[in-house]
């Protein structure tokens, strides 16, 4: 029950054949899966297809250049509120769900990091009119994998404290 989880892996490399809309649908409703404090679900998706698109966010940041393989981008955002206190942990769960899932569909998956750097942020903002009062925190490049990476753990059990540090 534990190999997606130990499969997922981040992938850069990518075919260009397209991720079908069903399987774009299963992501997000694996996004939408994720726990939610108070289940007040404070996530928002934007679903980039268009190589125009996907070749502009992968220019916008230094890291992002494998968008330009990518055949499809996902970027999960968050309404932050006083009555949304854990939106941006909900939107990270949110995140590793549709990573999972990408994995356990046989699809290739790289988490690009956006919140909380203001520039990177911005920069999605601008491409895809994200409304001010919500924050992209991830841009997630999604394909169908052209490098394989074998699953491994990364256990540690110096990391492990019981009871007490």
């Amino acid at each position: 029950m534990i190999e997606p989880i130990l499969a997922r892996r981040s992938i850069r490399k990518y075919t260009d054949e397209p991720v079908g809309e069903d399987q774009i649908h299963m992501l997000l409703d694996a996004a939408m899966a994720a726990p939610s404090g108070k289940n007040i679900k404070p996530w928002h998706f934007v679903v980039v297809t268009e190589r125009s698109m996907l070749d502009a966010l992968a220019d916008s940041a230094p890291y992002w250049k494998m968008l330009h393989e990518a055949p499809l981008a996902i970027i999960v955002c968050g309404a932050p509120s006083e009555s949304r206190k854990y939106w941006d942990q909900d939107s990270f769960a949110a995140t590793e769900n549709i990573l999972i899932a990408a994995t356990m569909m046989g699809l290739g998956s790289v988490w690009l990091g956006c919140h909380p750097n203001d520039d990177r942020i911005s920069a999605v903002r601008n491409l895809t009119a994200v409304p001010e009062e919500i924050v992209p925190v991830a841009v997630l490049a999604i394909g169908h994998p052209d490098e394989h990476r074998e699953a491994r753990t990364q256990y540690d059990g110096e990391r492990v404290h019981m009871e007490r540090w």
